[in-house]
């Protein structure tokens, strides 16, 4: 009987031993993998400065899941993915990435913590920068919370939860931002393309250049327009047979607080109904 407890006492003193040392040597082993994740983040800021839409699909499982900054529901899939970051897919995919060495990124706080061999929860604040001169200007502060698993022996990512840090969020809404020339053709571009698509009674382009919140005050009404409004407003447009004959902004000055624009404009358009021409001019 004695020799059947000390054999049993030795075999559970090996196995504890073993499961000891595998632990030990579990943990020993995460610098490697925590590196390897990183790196896989790091790539993905990247991806994003560079445009490099199949990199930023290749970083992200098939079945990623979580909530992006403004997002309402959950988001579903690689293909809602790349929509919620503003690609226009699938169309876009090979596109051809477009490097900015103007641009750069920071994480800071970065933390990874395992939970088993194949998974792990990563939180970070990672920052996009813009170099001026020899500044380096923070554009766009995040707190990031990422799932990473390892698939066919290779970490990626499955999940994320992203919103913007909000105390970098409150400082840049309360001080007027520099409005560089790239960023006013984008804005402008914006602008011309909201009303091209509305005389041509674009419902798919307004129903994407225009959100669901918008408000709009059309001169010499008292009443305030909504989406469902301008929309109906294209329609009775393009129903009259009119045509647009020209298009212009004589004058336009911007202001931009945080993710805000405010456009203070002139603008002039010419229709022509029936033969007859009528031309418009406006302050807005």
């Amino acid at each position: 009987m004695l020799r059947r407890l000390l054999s049993f006492s030795l075999l559970s003193l090996v196995i504890l031993t073993v499961s000891v040392s595998a632990q030990i040597s579990a943990k020993a082993d995460r610098s490697a993998d925590a590196a390897a994740i990183r790196t896989h983040i790091e790539s993905i800021f990247q991806a994003f400065i560079d445009w490099d839409v199949d990199k930023i699909y290749a970083t992200h499982s098939e079945d990623w899941r979580g909530f992006l900054e403004g997002s309402r529901v959950p988001i579903r899939g690689i293909d809602e993915y790349m929509t919620a970051n503003g690609i226009d897919w699938p169309k876009e995919k090979g596109s051809k990435p477009t490097p900015d060495p103007a641009r750069g990124y920071k994480m800071t706080d970065f933390d990874v913590i395992f939970h088993g061999p194949e998974l792990a929860v990563v939180s970070f604040i990672g920052e996009f920068e813009r170099k001026v001169g020899n500044a380096a200007i923070t554009t766009n502060r995040l707190h990031i919370m990422d799932v990473y698993a390892k698939r066919n022996g290779s970490w990626i990512q499955v999940a994320s939860h992203t919103v913007v840090d909000p105390a970098w969020r409150s400082e840049q809404t309360s001080m007027p931002l520099t409005v560089t020339p790239q960023v006013r053709q984008r804005i402008l571009a914006a602008r011309e393309a909201v009303w091209k698509a509305y005389f041509a009674n674009d419902r798919t382009a307004l129903e994407k250049l225009i959100p669901e919140e918008a408000i709009a005050i059309d001169e010499g009404s008292e009443e305030w327009s909504n989406r469902a409004a301008i929309l109906a407003g294209a329609k009775r447009f393009a129903d009259s047979r009119a045509k647009r004959v020209k298009l212009e902004f004589p004058k336009t000055e911007l202001q931009i607080y945080g993710n805000t624009v405010v456009i203070y404009t002139t603008y002039l358009y010419e229709i022509e109904t029936n033969g007859k021409r009528t031309i418009r001019r406006v302050a807005d």
